[in-house]
């Protein structure tokens, strides 16, 4: 009996210790619902929502005629809400296997069926965002938006996020100046520099995190849209880079070269027009050439013979000296403590004049010069080289300049074979592009201009800023010496080293170059140096000059390295490239073209300013209540003649007459309609370049003409 009464009271007690549990959660749950109901659920919120970045459309890179170098392209993540509540059970009965039958067909990544069957799964789950398909283009996009369902606009369920893809339209033309820009690594190219201005300012977006990690974006009237970046607007060409591309390849290909880059500048404003980088991408001599690098502008070397040009500014500049100075070359050596310099060919003459020790590119000739006038006092010399800023940087907007060297006889490094060894172009460090600066002020006319890649930055079409020239130094050298230097570089084209080139279009000034590359880390040892043995040593070939020589628009360096066939000449490996740069561009570029109808004649002052043809000016007259005096045909275009100081109107009928006569008239001012409409119905073919009207044509006024001649009309 009392153990019975044992049992019952030690179950009540648990009975009571249960209900009182019981009755402390439902406590609990009250004051969690009622009571902290809104402080829980804004945590809970807070843990699944987060404001995400909206990333801004990145602004496009141009070239100079406004063909896009680099643009992003929006791509997007495409999901459906099918619990929508617009979206009811008799729509989505309707409209769901044409759904899926649409997704498939688009997409083409899975059955129908299986499209079909995702959709009703999710909306017996009851979920909210079911992704579709990721990295859709915008053109599938708007398909996308025809759909069943979809169509609905907002109502529709259909849930897209955006993100941007950089891409390059010409792919690897001039692609390491392009550059990139990306989080972690350090900026390269114009991407690079201009990342601030291009990336644009990110919006945000409250997203909710939802099952299995992921992110749906929630409609929220705070959201904040992003500001798409700027445009840049470069110097480069990309008909020409496209030239300069092609033409370096051809070369490293047939050389078997490691890897090699050309420029072209343009000489008055420091453009750079064109600029190509190739690397090999293997050992072998099967790989491919691809823009890994960029040597021309992040690499300094010893640039070999085309310094020399640097060496005679400085001592013709600052002694005078005529190109007629004697030079004893004797057999082509000299020896200055244990090195002994050597001319890569046996002179012609134990004697040289300055000009034709210049055009021969003769090492002893130079390095006995820079010694006779420089060794009691290298250090003139040193400050000479340096008033050519070639020991700084130019200061690009570019990153990754490389850093040039220009040794100080104060250093540990300098030695008594230093000043003759740097006559011609070794133990010293500059870039390809620091070289043709330097040939670009003697082109100039002495003025050393800063190359630059920009022209200007637009925001929605509106430009906010424009880049100018800028000048490094006035006048380099003294005017006389720059004469005397293109005396100097027109004669190795013409009579010298790069003779080879046999551009008889125009003439050029330029100077080839050839340099032992140092093999780094290797010590000199018996019978060995830093550059090899004869059998080991590696070469670069390089080529700089301008043209045309007799007003000179561009300067173009080219340089090849390591080039493996034999041959490792400046004037036969770089030189090559160098003439198919210039020969295209001359051939294509409007800037080469001769002033035209500049005689004196009854036709040569045409008419030079086109107001309207007859209906447009009829309307004109009507619309600003001006009288008309005259009634014109449609054939008809009135224009203005400068007679005196006066300008009187006459009919393009004379124009009609002349051509009727066979006389080719005077176009200039005509607009390109007119122009074409005349010169067609008289039986010329017809080319046009550039916009507007008429600024030359390339048969002069008052020439007879046969029908079927060719005419070309520039516009302006």
């Amino acid at each position: 009996m009392e153990n019975k009464k044992d049992i019952l009271s030690r179950s009540y007690i648990v009975y009571i210790m249960l209900c009182v549990f019981a009755i402390s959660i439902l406590y609990k749950i009250c004051v969690i619902q009622f009571k902290e109901g809104d402080q829980w659920k804004a945590k809970a919120e807070a843990l699944t929502t987060d404001l995400k970045t909206i990333e801004a459309v990145r602004g496009n890179i141009f070239d100079e005629n406004g063909n896009l170098l680099a643009t992003s392209l929006p791509y997007y993540e495409v999901a459906v809400d099918i619990n929508a509540p617009s979206i009811d059970k008799k729509l989505f009965e309707s409209k769901v296997d044409s759904l899926g039958f649409m997704l498939s067909d688009l997409f083409k990544d899975k059955a129908a069926s299986l499209y079909t069957r995702l959709l009703r799964k999710a909306r017996k789950k009851g979920d909210r965002y079911v992704v579709l398909k990721r990295n859709v283009s915008y053109k599938d996009l708007q398909t996308l938006k025809t759909f069943p369902i979809f169509k609905r606009g907002k109502r529709g369920g259909l849930v897209t996020l955006q993100t941007n893809k950089r891409e390059r339209p010409f792919k690897m033309l001039a692609a390491r100046t392009i550059g990139m820009s990306r989080e972690g690594v350090l900026p390269v190219g114009l991407e690079g520099a201009y990342d601030s201005i291009l990336k644009g300012i990110s919006g945000q977006r409250l997203m909710q995190k939802i099952a299995g990690d992921v992110w749906r974006p929630i409609n929220d009237e705070n959201e904040v849209e992003p500001k798409d970046g700027s445009d840049l607007y470069t110097t480069i060409d990309i008909n020409i880079q496209d030239v300069a591309e092609n033409a370096l390849l051809k070369t490293l290909v047939k050389n078997n070269a490691s890897h090699g880059c050309a420029i072209l500048m343009e000489v008055k404003t420091g453009k750079i027009k064109a600029i190509a980088n190739l690397t090999r991408d293997g050992k072998d001599s099967t790989s491919s050439y691809s823009e890994n690098l960029n040597y021309a502008i992040g690499y300094a070397t010893e640039p070999g013979s085309t310094f020399k040009l640097a060496s005679y500014l400085a001592v013709i500049d600052d002694y005078d000296l005529s190109l007629d100075e004697k030079i004893q070359v004797g057999n082509g050596e000299v020896t200055y403590y244990n090195k002994t310099i050597k001319d890569s060919h046996a002179p012609e003459s134990p004697v040289l004049t300055l000009q034709r020790a210049f055009e021969v590119s003769s090492n002893t000739a130079v390095a006995k010069t820079i010694t006779k006038y420089y060794s009691k006092n290298p250090q003139q010399y040193i400050d000479k080289i340096k008033s050519f800023h070639l020991n700084e940087k130019l200061g690009l907007s570019i990153p990754g300049e490389g850093v040039p060297l220009i040794k100080n006889p104060k250093g540990k490094d300098w030695s008594g074979i230093t000043l003759p060894q740097m006559s011609y172009g070794y133990e010293t460090l500059i870039t390809p592009l620091q070289t043709l600066t330097l040939y670009n002020a003697i082109a100039n006319n002495g003025k050393m201009i800063r190359p630059r890649f920009e022209n200007e930055i637009k925001k929605n079409g509106v430009t906010v800023k424009t880049f100018s020239t800028e000048v490094i130094a006035e006048q380099i050298v003294k005017k006389s010496t720059i004469i005397k230097a293109k005396k100097m570089l027109e004669g190795v084209v013409q009579n010298g080293s790069g003779k080879g080139l046999n551009i008889t279009a125009f003439k050029v000034g330029g100077k080839t170059g050839t340099a032992q590359i140092a093999n780094v880390g290797v010590k000199k040892v018996a019978g060995q140096t830093l550059y090899g043995g004869v059998g080991e040593r590696k070469y670069q070939a390089s080529f700089v000059g301008y043209f045309p020589a007799d007003n000179p628009l561009y300067t173009c360096i080219v340089v090849i390295n390591s080039p493996s066939n034999g041959i490792y000449y400046g004037g036969l490996v770089a030189g090559p490239v160098f003439k198919e740069i210039a020969e295209k561009v001359y051939s294509t570029s409007l800037d080469f073209i001769e002033p035209i109808n500049n005689k004196q004649s009854i036709l040569s002052s045409g008419p030079s300013a086109i107001k309207s043809n007859s209906s447009e000016l009829a309307s004109i007259y009507k619309t600003f209540s001006l009288p008309n005096t005259k009634t014109y045909t449609v054939a008809e275009t009135p224009s203005q003649h400068k007679k005196g100081n006066a300008y009187e109107t006459i009919e393009s009928s004379n124009l009609e007459s002349q051509l009727k006569k066979g006389i080719v008239p005077n176009l200039n001012g005509l607009s390109a309609k007119d122009a074409l409409f005349l010169l067609e119905n008289s039986g010329f073919n017809v080319k046009l370049y550039g916009m507007g009207s008429v600024k030359k044509q390339s048969l002069e006024a008052g020439k007879k003409y046969n029908k079927g001649d060719k005419i070309t009309l520039i516009l302006s």
